[in-house]
């Protein structure tokens, strides 16, 4: 079908395409915010639906609603968390502020198919009006806050999801490789002797700390402002709304979501979902400092420290033939780069906010969903053809561990660090081997060199 119909709203009437379920004020939103051509997210567009329905099912219960009303407006919202109509969710992510725009696409869709449901046409909204039945007992200011921590708290579910897998791939690369000593580096420098486990067990925990910094975040993100309205009041919404609404909303969405304690707090702050965002900037900065270290170990194979081999995933290059490069740690940098930057757009917004309300809601929402998103889709990639596929270079770690001076640091008990210093400098200028300098001095008798050179003492596992 094509064509139009003429819609109307407190603006006047306006064309809007005869196929739409979306309405007026949808239609005037298109035209103004056209910004990145990427439409709202589906865990965002669930979220909503959810919560209509749920305010449908409260206000129903309390009996402000129709019944007739509700039902049909609850058998939209089931139609879309079946990913029908998504298609007309046409406002694109970052639009009008407090998210009034969306807000309003959700209300007009919802609108026009309980119309359907109750066999009226698309636009007879003195039957089911988006204001009126499907926005009842709420606001763009309360509905868009509480869909933007459901979101957000889908995400980081899978998010988490898929940190664990890259935890569990450097975990057992930390058991594989718990034997393999390496020289350590500080400053980039040669330092004492390391294994390669214990720097990939590092990286794991580090990993871990992260995520439980995030798992904080979650019950934080549990409090919605639902009931809320406008400014905090509750204004126009009925006696026990709130209460009910939520708890719909929770069983709905099977998330444990809460009343917030202090609803002005709720339109007004952003604290927790700034919170959010710097969790998941430090989980960037620990995932980049993993992936920059992975590089440099791998780097050569022959004029780089070529420590460890990784998995060929395509050609390196499209001019020198068999190379191999650390493509998938270089594509981790990038995402966790984007996911800094987001978090200080976060930054921005959440310091923007004035009075009763923080109206940067959308950019907000956009920036977490995006770093989510990143994350829950390229972790679990990382780790399999990345991390599982690694492989420690022993001849290479065996070469630098016999010829580097640095392991004279070992001997200093017992010849003192000005004598070290000296044999250290003379093992570089000479390529002679600590053990051959120390035992020509006669400073030290094989027995004790061997002993103080150990396995155990060069990986500190016993004093």
């Amino acid at each position: 079908m094509s064509g139009f119909r003429i819609d109307s709203d407190s603006l006047g009437e306006i064309e809007v395409s005869s196929d739409a379920y979306f309405g007026p004020f949808t239609a005037r939103a298109m035209k103004q915010y056209k910004v990145t051509g990427q439409r709202a997210h589906i865990n965002f567009i669930k979220a909503y639906a959810m919560i209509k329905m749920s305010a449908a099912l409260a206000n129903k219960e309390l009996h402000v609603l129709d019944v007739n009303k509700a039902d049909a407006i609850i058998r939209a919202c089931e139609e879309i968390l079946a990913c029908k109509l998504v298609d007309q969710f046409v406002v694109e992510s970052i639009n009008s502020g407090a998210g009034t725009a969306f807000n309003m696409n959700s209300n007009e869709v919802i609108a026009n198919r309980a119309l359907e449901i109750l066999g009226n046409k698309k636009g007879e909204y003195d039957v089911i009006n988006p204001n009126d039945h499907v926005n009842m007992s709420q606001s763009s200011n309360d509905t868009f806050p509480t869909a933007m921590h459901m979101a957000i708290l889908f995400n980081i579910n899978d998010t988490i999801s898929a940190l664990d897998r890259l935890i569990q791939s450097l975990s057992n690369k930390g058991e594989e490789f718990r034997n393999v000593i390496k020289i350590g580096r500080t400053h980039l420098m040669d330092a004492l002797p390391v294994t390669l486990g214990s720097e990939f067990e590092e990286y794991a925990y580090s990993l871990l700390q992260s995520k439980l910094s995030i798992i904080q975040i979650i019950e934080d993100l549990q409090y919605v402002g639902l009931g809320a309205t406008a400014v905090g009041t509750g204004a126009n919404a009925p006696r026990g709304y709130k209460e009910i609404a939520i708890d719909y909303l929770s069983k709905i969405s099977r998330l444990n979501l809460k009343p917030s304690p202090n609803m002005f707090y709720s339109l007004q702050s952003k604290y927790v979902i700034a919170s959010c965002s710097s969790a998941l900037r430090n989980l960037a900065i620990e995932l980049s400092k993993i992936a920059n270290d992975l590089r440099l170990m791998a780097s050569g194979p022959t004029a780089g420290l070529a420590e460890i081999l990784i998995p060929a995933v395509h050609a390196g290059s499209s001019i020198m033939p068999g190379k191999v490069n650390p493509s998938l740690a270089e594509c981790l940098n990038m995402i966790c780069f984007n996911i800094i930057g987001n978090d200080v757009s976060v930054a921005m917004a959440a310091q923007a906010g004035q009075f009763e309300l923080n109206v940067m809601l959308p950019g907000m929402l956009k920036c977490i969903l995006d770093s989510t998103d990143m994350l829950k889709n390229f972790l679990p990639i990382f780790a399999a053809n990345m991390i599982d596929g690694l492989k420690d270079n022993r001849k290479k770690l065996e070469s630098y561990l016999e010829k580097s001076p640095i392991l004279v640091t070992l001997l200093t008990p017992y010849i003192g660090y000005k004598k070290a210093a000296e044999i250290y400098k003379e093992s570089l200028e000479t390529n002679k081997t600590i053990k051959e300098l120390v035992l020509g001095m006669h400073l030290m008798t094989e027995k004790e060199i061997d002993k103080a050179l150990s396995y155990d003492k060069v990986v500190g596992l016993k004093k």
